[in-house]
């Protein structure tokens, strides 16, 4: 089965579906998961260091036989690092606990008022010296990007952001877009609250698909890169069972109709930590 590819700006290309491990423990869970994800064809990986299972993701790279090159893998720097000015320490821990010599994609992981632009600048340093393929941000909103474009020597690759039917953040998608900056979408099966929209329920029961592969296809349709997240080895393959149909445009609509700026993880805006 081929699985279309996003190309960045530099040309460094990422699956358009990755497995999420947060709030997958450390050791023996997180391991068995990207075991099972590999196996079912994912090859994009994405943790953080505030996840707490780096190490566990490392040894399941460590583990598999598929070739390192083939692996894409995406690690954030937490908040606490960025604001004691410490981004290249925190990626050089990151990547003892990962075990590798390159990371595919590292990202700021909150727009932190006051840090995030210095943090950049250590970002830009860590890709300049080929220890990272690809440098992103995640939950930044158009402000921050904005803010971040002024001084920036290069632009972010991808912006990872909550999105999923009930917050499409459309007006961060299209300035993404404008600025050639992919758009990941987290939480994309509304942290398992997609089994109360009937019409949802509905387009499951007409393409003979789950829900969730509903919402993915959309999402994929939408021309965003997704990285649900699992633990069970059925819905990991499920998750990934989403290139052998295609939802019509009508559908599509119906899906973007059900827009209603619905948040079910903290607000870039807001968020207190």
């Amino acid at each position: 089965m081929h699985i279309p590819n996003h190309t960045f700006h530099n040309d460094v290309e990422i699956p358009a579906i990755g497995l999420g491990v947060w709030k997958a423990e450390q050791g023996s869970e997180v391991q068995q998961a990207i075991a099972w994800a590999l196996e079912a064809g994912y090859r994009s990986i994405d943790t953080a260091a505030i996840y707490g299972n780096e190490q566990g993701v490392g040894k399941a790279l460590q583990a598999s036989e598929i070739p390192r090159d083939e692996i894409f893998v995406t690690s954030k720097l937490w908040n606490e690092d960025m604001r004691k000015g410490r981004a290249e320490a925190a990626f050089e821990e990151t990547m003892q606990k990962l075990q590798l010599e390159v990371l595919d994609l590292y990202l700021i992981h909150w727009p932190v008022e006051g840090h995030f632009v210095k943090a950049w600048q250590a970002l830009e340093t860590l890709y300049e010296a080929g220890k990272v393929r690809a440098i992103g941000v995640s939950n930044f909103m158009p402000e921050h990007l904005e803010t971040l474009l002024k001084t920036a020597r290069i632009k972010p690759m991808i912006n990872q952001i909550e999105h999923h039917p009930y917050l499409q953040q459309r007006k961060t998608v299209d300035f993404c877009r404008q600025h050639q900056i992919v758009v990941e979408a987290w939480s994309p099966l509304m942290q398992g609250n997609l089994n109360q929209e009937t019409m949802i329920t509905e387009l499951a029961e007409k393409y003979h698909k789950s829900p969730a592969q509903v919402i993915l296809r959309w999402a994929i349709q939408k021309d965003l890169v997704v990285i649900p997240k699992s633990t069970n080895e059925g819905r990991i393959q499920e998750n990934f069972a989403i290139f052998d149909f295609e939802l019509s445009s009508g559908d599509l609509d119906r899906l973007d109709a059900l827009e209603r700026n619905q948040r079910f993880g903290p607000d870039p805006y807001t968020f207190g930590f």
